[in-house]
């Protein structure tokens, strides 16, 4: 389970980079440890939409170090994010990221509740995210959000889609498990 801890921003800064995921909500520091199998689908699927994205130039996608200002305060760090073209550059330069990725990704650790899943998908919707994926490597499952009552199940034999978001961008579920 995440450990939780009241955290300034100038400790933020210097957590170390050790494989951990690092966010801050509702002011507590959240540290998730993720695992080698976690990490595997979360490279997978990162190489999956950059090589789309770069191909079609769409935007960029980061890794979990990437962290979030969300409209709340919380300092959020999907597994996975794409930020359209044009956007990122009006952040560039700050230590976190003050606007909200288009898409942003969630691959179950074997220590996420799924209540703390839904609570993150609903503040990243809440927020103005336009798609978020929760994979399920455990279940070989995955869900697609749109609104908190807009959710496409995906099976083992499914695929994640990038619909308007992430355009034209098709991957095999099997493809990232």
């Amino acid at each position: 389970m995440a450990t939780a801890r009241v955290i300034s921003d100038e400790e933020l800064l210097r957590l170390p980079k050790d494989g951990n995921k690092y966010e801050v909500v509702d002011g507590e520091l959240r540290v998730s440890p993720a695992g080698w199998a976690h990490e595997r689908v979360v490279a997978n699927l990162t190489a999956q939409i950059s090589a789309h994205a770069k191909a079609h130039r769409l935007g960029d996608v980061l890794g979990s170090n990437a962290l979030y200002v969300l409209p709340n305060g919380n300092k959020r760090a999907p597994d996975v994010s794409f930020v359209a073209s044009g956007r990122l550059e009006s952040a560039a330069g700050t230590a976190w990221l003050a606007l909200v990725p288009d898409l942003a990704v969630e691959v179950r650790s074997p220590n996420d509740s799924a209540r703390q899943l839904l609570d993150t998908v609903g503040e990243y919707l809440a927020a103005g995210v336009r798609l978020v994926w929760v994979i399920d490597p455990e279940r070989r499952s995955a869900a697609a959000y749109r609104s908190p009552t807009d959710v496409r199940q995906i099976g083992p034999s499914g695929s994640l889609e990038g619909d308007d978001v992430l355009a034209g961008f098709f991957c095999p579920l099997s493809d990232i498990l």
